[in-house]
């Protein structure tokens, strides 16, 4: 079996659509036990499905299985993907302009899924000064942070050497653009400082419905529609199974690494221009 990591970085907001909406909200998919945001993996396979569908309709099939038609259930194909899951969230910084938060949990699913499980040290580095004095982890000297208003002082902030963490991010880093500065601005969190900060950093929008005369709001024709923002980096693990039949999905099996090495857009309201994001995949 190949196994790969692919990682996403949003260029424009993802609204992966929520199981369920809260009155006029328009939410989106949440992890049921942690409530972090999440793009779910039959998302992903059916956006990557119809991507190689163009070039390769009949192996398609036996690749990622037949669907359900004429009553029939649906075969298992030889291919498999994981929920894409956050590992860096962008956060407004009054002292340093934007900044990038994780916390040891995205990086305790990170390291799940990295060759030799390198950031086990870091990790519990991390997790060591967090249950102390300390309510933050920068990766840069600063003697003061704001958290979009949040304001930590020296004493509550400690800069340690992230060089490790560093090599393993330069899928998404060496391409240049605005994530290459992520090493020197990275902060670490405790879980749940980092679930309220994702909470308050989500996007949101409200959408009205005019009168085409008088171009006012129509009775009742308003929502809100949550995103997750540009700049934030995600990750997903993805494989391939030996294959049924030897050449049945040869050039499928060739193409899909390169599919996972696009932009491609996820998500919902592509109309909008939501979803679209930068891969980079890299085979473990």
């Amino acid at each position: 079996m190949s196994n790969y990591l692919t990682y996403m970085y949003l260029l424009t907001p993802l609204h992966t659509g929520g199981s369920a909406n809260e009155g006029n909200m328009m939410g989106i998919a949440r992890e049921v036990h942690t409530e972090f945001p999440y793009l779910p993996a039959s998302s992903l396979r059916g956006k990557i499905r119809s991507q190689l569908e163009r070039q390769h309709p009949e192996e398609t099939e036996i690749f990622f299985g037949h669907k359900i038609k004429n009553g029939q259930q649906p075969s298992e194909g030889e291919v498999w993907f994981a929920d894409a899951t956050m590992l860096f969230f962008p956060i407004a910084s009054l002292s340093h302009h934007l900044v990038w938060v994780t916390c040891p949990l995205w990086l305790e699913r990170w390291n799940r899924w990295l060759e030799k499980a390198p950031l086990q040290p870091i990790i519990k580095q991390c997790r060591q000064i967090l249950a102390g004095q300390k309510s933050a982890i920068v990766s840069f000297k600063t003697d003061k942070l704001y958290l979009q208003t949040a304001l930590l002082q020296n004493a509550d902030i400690e800069k340690i050497d992230i060089a490790i963490l560093s090599q393993q991010i330069l899928p998404l880093t060496e391409a240049g653009g605005i994530i290459s500065a992520l090493p020197n601005k990275l902060v670490i969190l405790t879980d749940e400082d980092c679930i309220a900060l994702v909470e308050t950093g989500l996007q949101r929008e409200v959408r009205v419905a005019l009168e085409e005369n008088s171009k006012t709001v129509k009775g009742g024709s308003f929502r809100s529609e949550e995103a997750i923002p540009p700049e934030t980096a995600l990750f997903f693990p993805w494989g391939m199974k030996p294959e049924k039949e030897i050449g049945t999905t040869s050039n499928i099996r060739l193409s899909t690494p390169n599919i996972l090495n696009e932009r491609l857009q996820f998500g919902g309201l592509e109309g909008l221009g939501r979803g679209w994001a930068d891969l980079k995949t890299i085979k473990n």
